[in-house]
């Protein structure tokens, strides 16, 4: 009795766009660890895929590298986070959710950056990046600014500008850490530094 085979089917292709992101996401982590001595042959065995593959997406490890920075930098994955957070729950928990968010974001720009500088990497910018504002994305503003949409009527200034004055404060608790928690920083922000009002 013969069996006659089923051709097997390939998976379908991703898009060039596709496996660039599916590179840099397996590289990520590895860079945070390794820094520039994580090797191509490394990232793909963490992908899945042939080492060869790399290099038909990157022109060199230097170019992927460049790219894992970018991709650190990125704030979609915060963006998303405060996005979901649910508007029925107090505006203090809201808030700290935020911070939350925006601290797994800052973290992951520290371990990625800290790695590659220790390491001695240098971005290859072809130009000169435009002048912008250090701080929170616009995106990263506007999502944190819906989060003080049910309290609209009571804001003391726009929801956007408090929103930013918000991740300000988160940005540089960030940078000079001393203890002070994400509940203490948002207590402080909405209700002021004085535990009561001066009679």
């Amino acid at each position: 009795m013969t069996t006659t085979e089923q051709p097997r089917r390939r998976a379908p292709g991703m898009s060039p766009d596709q496996r660039r992101a599916m590179i840099i996401g397996a590289a990520l982590p590895l860079v945070a660890e390794y820094g520039t001595a994580v090797t191509t042959s490394q990232i793909a065995r963490a992908a899945g895929i042939g080492e060869a593959t790399i290099f038909r997406v990157f022109s060199d490890k230097e170019e992927l590298l460049d790219a894992c920075m970018a991709e650190a930098l990125r704030p979609d994955h915060a963006v998303e986070q405060i996005a979901s957070i649910p508007m029925d729950q107090p505006l203090a928990d809201r808030l700290a959710e935020a911070a939350d968010a925006l601290g797994g974001h800052l973290e992951r720009i520290g371990a990625v950056a800290g790695a590659l500088m220790a390491s001695g990497h240098h971005r290859r910018d072809p130009a000169p990046a435009p002048p912008r504002r250090r701080g929170p994305s616009t995106d990263l503003i506007r999502a944190t600014a819906d989060l003080f949409e049910p309290e609209a009527a009571s804001l003391r200034a726009p929801a956007e500008q408090i929103a930013a004055l918000f991740l300000d404060l988160r940005f540089s608790k960030a940078r000079q850490d001393e203890g002070l928690s994400t509940a203490d920083l948002v207590q402080i922000f909405l209700y002021g530094a004085l535990r009561e009002e001066p009679a």
